[in-house]
């Protein structure tokens, strides 16, 4: 070092050390080779030896909160620590942070130590653990944090985990069983023993005042309260300044005492790499697939290792039998990081919450027969009527309501927010296993009646297709090809118009595609709801393009419909409507006016003319006109249509905006293009607002308004209309 005068003061030159020195000092003194530092770590020997290298010259803020807890670097000096591997700060202010605080780096145990052993197959959390000790870390409340989640979702191994990995950073590191809260005090006595602080022959309240003094004295402290049903069984063994304490507990309700961590499934990565480092040769895709089938849940995942590991029962057949008995199969393969099997301790908590609250334990029943998706909490206020009695007596009075959806919450069967109540499909699939025959079979034809009774309203009126996109899922989710109930079936048949208004015929098609023969099978050929299935089934060919496998199977559900409902009954003259749509698609023309004229007029004379139904048929027989070169009819009747529409249904609605748009193609050919020009802007603007700027119908807009500003010559329009908006 040299020193050199700068006003009155000698100022002296520090050498420099990068953190790549400063990281091969701390861990010389720590008297640790690079694996034993990575594995105290939790991280690659590669990592630790590419940032002693200075290959990576700076760290990730998780990477160097854990090199921090294996060197056992606390507090100030961690904090700083960080900055210098994250290059906010010089190596060397870490040695004099070292220097005030008299620290030493080690990553030896604390002499007081009791926590379960280590999982050595536990598998990422990296950035929750490295979000959980940087809360530790700056003090305050949440120096008491309680993970809460579901059961299985592995809050006790995150809870041991933070232990290990961090265990340099503490003097002492104390687990507490706190499931019965009755027992926290021998535990705590325990502790005082090894501490050597409790008097002896003092009663237990001696003995709490005891040793949670001695824990403020001596700080650096780690206390972890396992599986803790309330905050009343553990907000007297707070210590308080001193130290940090972490909660798990399968219950809500923290806030008072600590900060809550919510701890959720893995991520699909992490789920992926658990599998395939257990079951040796498992494809990366049939690990995808069980752990999407397994609802990336780590209980769930671990058990499906061991399982598959111990018996070399293939990927295919474990989710065949996932599929089929899956209670049974999530009580095998219990693993040994966890005291129980899933199937076990969801029926233990399940249990516990009948014994508390039987109506909270009747909603979660029916909650298992729906989609493991967000369920809207009116779904069961709106059709209180239909709920069994005590629950039905909740559902209409609003605390008794809350209170109840509180007490399932507690228990992690269902996580409640503002989307309503969702349930993952592991813990559905244990609830209905534990149902006896009868009971599931009750408790489905409720959930049936309850989703029959939700509709929610005109599919092709966007105005419910929020509501319809909520009842998706749950609907789906049904015994839809075994229901006897028929207002099921008729949703269901909703629910394929909805989806065919938004633009996807994909998923009407391949649902009933299986439905049409399911029903064929059990109700009968010329079953009405058989016909209902081939009928949208033939409408989503449609909509695919397939045109003549749609004529086709029209045809014959034309005349199936005639000869079941009769010739004017509204479902046989909608398959008159869409034979005439598939005729008019093939070429056949005179044919589909023929068709949309016998229809229309038959909708006129046995619903009236404003009924939607009949200005549906009106608009397509337009269009036949139009095709057929009467365009001054087409005009005329798509004029008439319009105005109907929009008085009857709105100016938004789809249906309007329909014979608007067919009005402008009438136009165009009359050669009146600056009135089509000005009625396809319109259209255009509204559907993009409506449908949005992708829906089919919006698109159609955008291409004849292009039409319309090329015949005008605005070519600069022309491609701004191409050019979505921004």
């Amino acid at each position: 070092m040299k020193a050199h005068r700068n006003g009155d003061e000698a100022v002296t030159e520090q050498p420099s050390l990068s953190f790549a020195g400063l990281l091969r000092q701390l861990r010389g003194e720590a008297k640790l080779t690079q694996e034993e530092l990575a594995k105290a770590a939790g991280l690659s020997p590669r990592a630790v030896s590419d940032l002693e290298r200075g290959i990576n010259r700076t760290a990730r803020k998780d990477t160097a909160m854990l090199l921090a807890g294996a060197l056992g670097l606390a507090g100030p000096v961690g904090v700083v620590f960080v900055e210098a591997a994250r290059g906010r700060t010089s190596a060397l202010d870490v040695l004099a942070a070292l220097g005030r605080s008299g620290q030493r780096p080690g990553a030896v145990r604390p002499r007081l130590w009791n926590i379960p052993a280590r999982n050595l197959t536990f598998t990422g959390r990296d950035d929750l653990l490295a979000a959980v000790r940087e809360r530790l870390l700056g003090g305050h409340a949440a120096v008491v944090q309680a993970l809460h989640g579901m059961g299985g979702v592995g809050k006790t191994q995150l809870a041991a985990e933070y232990a290990h990995r961090f265990a340099g950073s503490y003097d002492l590191a104390w687990w507490i069983n706190a499931e019965q809260g009755g027992l926290i005090g021998d535990q705590i006595a325990d502790l005082g023993q090894a501490l050597g602080c409790v008097p002896a022959g003092g009663g237990s309240q001696a003995v709490r005042a005891a040793v949670l003094a001695e824990l403020r004295h001596r700080g650096r402290w780690l206390l972890i309260f396992d599986n803790a049903e309330a905050p009343v069984d553990v907000a007297s063994w707070l210590p308080g300044d001193g130290g940090h304490v972490l909660i798990t507990s399968r219950e809500r309700g923290w806030d008072e005492i600590a900060t809550p961590v919510e701890v959720d499934v893995l991520t699909r990565a992490e789920s992926i790499e658990m599998l395939r480092r257990r079951v040796r040769r498992l494809a990366e895709a049939d690990a995808d697939r069980l752990a999407a089938e397994l609802g990336h849940l780590p209980l769930a995942i671990a058990q499906a290792a061991g399982f598959m590991a111990d018996t070399g029962i293939p990927a295919s057949q474990y989710l065949d039998l996932l599929q089929t008995r899956s209670g049974q199969l999530l009580d095998q393969g219990e693993p040994g990081s966890y005291p129980q099997s899933l199937a076990a301790a969801t029926v233990v908590i399940t249990a516990r919450l009948f014994d508390q609250d039987p109506a909270a334990a009747e909603l979660a029943s029916l909650c298992a027969f729906l989609a493991p998706e967000p369920i809207p909490e009116d779904l069961f206020t709106t059709a209180a009527g239909l709920l069994p009695g005590e629950l039905a007596i909740r559902a209409a009075d609003p605390l008794a309501w809350r209170q109840t959806l509180a007490h399932m919450a507690r228990q992690s069967l269902a996580r409640i927010d503002h989307r309503g109540l969702q349930m993952h499909r592991l813990t559905q699939a244990i609830l209905r296993d534990r149902l006896t025959p009868a009971c599931a079979s009750a408790t489905r034809k409720r959930t049936e009646a309850i989703l029959a009774a939700s509709d929610p309203g005109d599919p092709p009126d966007p105005a419910t297709w929020a509501r319809w996109a909520q009842l998706l899922p749950h609907v789906l989710a049904g015994d839809l090809a075994g229901t006897d109930n028929p207002a099921l079936r008729q949703l269901v048949r909703r629910v394929c118009w909805y989806l065919i208004e938004r633009g996807d015929a994909r998923t009407p098609r391949d649902l009933m595609s299986n439905l049409r023969q399911q029903w064929r099978d059990r109700l009968g050929q010329d079953h009405e709801d058989t016909l209902m299935a081939a009928h949208y089934l033939a409408w989503a060919l449609l909509e695919m393009g397939r045109y003549a496998e749609a004529r086709d199977l029209n045809q014959d559900t034309l005349a199936g419909r005639r000869r079941v409902l009769g010739e004017d009954h509204p479902d046989t003259l909608n398959s008159a409507h869409n034979l005439a749509l598939g005729l008019r698609m093939l070429g056949e023309v005179r044919a589909a006016r023929d068709l949309n004229q016998d229809t229309w007029e038959r909708q006129r004379r046995t619903q009236g003319q404003d009924h939607p139904s009949t200005l549906r048929a009106a608009s397509n027989l337009a269009v036949d006109l139009r095709e057929l070169g009467e365009v001054q009819a087409a005009r005329e009747l798509d004029h008439d249509t319009w105005e109907r529409r929009r008085s009857v249904l709105g100016q938004d609605h789809p249906d309007t905006l329909y014979s608007a748009h067919n009005l402008a193609a009438d136009l165009r050919e009359l050669g009146e293009v600056q009135a089509a020009r000005e009625l396809d802007q319109d259209t255009w603007e509204r559907r993009r607002s409506v449908l949005g700027q992708d829906h089919p119908d919006t698109l159609h807009s955008a291409h004849n308004l292009a039409a319309d500003l090329r015949e005008l010559g605005d070519l600069r329009a022309v491609n701004h209309a191409r050019r979505p908006p921004d």
